[in-house]
């Protein structure tokens, strides 16, 4: 799962990620007031009936996470959003992209997991190198490489203690033959790999500074999160 290092394409350095986490530690974005909030409640409307199996509350965290890191500054994209949910078995499909722009849906997926994850489903995630575990949390997509599984996209964990050790754990969106469109699937070392036959275009559609959205009902993160915590719908 290694990689070469190389300029990430988000804009974000080191001391960009920790001016990020200060801003937030002072006082969480507000999402918006007024006509801003309509257009986010509009957006959360439009997409849920794009993809009636994203979970609502999974959803409106990596809405709220868009919002929050545009009012830190970062660098991140405001025409894509990915989720994924976890809850689910790797049997249905659990990934979703979203065009924001036309809200419309771009991509429904199957996704595996980490082998320490879980078996069908995942219950336990980890920000630890060599955990072999999926990562909760917010991420952002940054640049590509050409690896052993061929073209894959890093993501930049963006919650300390969470999952900010993805770049050093090498977390990539990446294309397998052991995820198919039906019957069991293979899991990964982390990373939420997805069909080969699709794996090119869902990386074009995504990378540099897309929102990933890494979801689990898991109530300390749902709590504490810093990007995407929101009250209980």
């Amino acid at each position: 799962m290694g990689f070469a290092h190389s300029g990430d394409g988000v804009g974000l350095s080191k001391l960009g990620i920790d001016f990020i986490f200060f801003i937030l530690t002072l006082a969480r974005t507000p999402v918006a007031a007024g006509s801003a909030k309509a257009s986010h409640d509009s957006t959360f409307d439009a997409l849920r009936k794009e993809a009636p199996g994203v979970p609502p509350r999974a959803l409106q965290m990596a809405l709220t996470a868009l919002k929050r890191l545009e009012g830190a500054g970062a660098a991140v994209r405001t025409d894509r959003l990915m989720v994924i949910d976890y809850a689910k078995p790797y049997s249905q499909p659990r990934l979703w992209v979203f065009d924001l722009a036309l809200k419309r849906l771009l991509f429904e997926e199957r996704v595996a997991h980490g082998k320490n994850s879980g078996s069908d489903r995942s219950i336990r995630f980890s920000n630890e190198p060599g955990s072999l575990m999926s990562s909760l949390g917010v991420f952002l997509t940054a640049d590509t490489y050409i690896g052993k599984h061929g073209l894959s996209l890093k993501l930049r964990g963006m919650e300390q203690g969470i999952n900010d050790l993805s770049m050093e754990r090498a977390i990539v969106i990446h294309g397998a033959n052991y995820v198919r469109r039906g019957g069991p699937i293979g899991r990964s070392w982390g990373c939420p790999a997805v069909r080969a036959e699709i794996s090119n275009a869902l990386i074009a559609a995504v990378r540099g500074g897309t929102l990933l959205l890494s979801y689990y009902p898991e109530q300390s993160w749902l709590r504490k999160s810093r990007l995407a915590a929101t009250p209980k719908p």
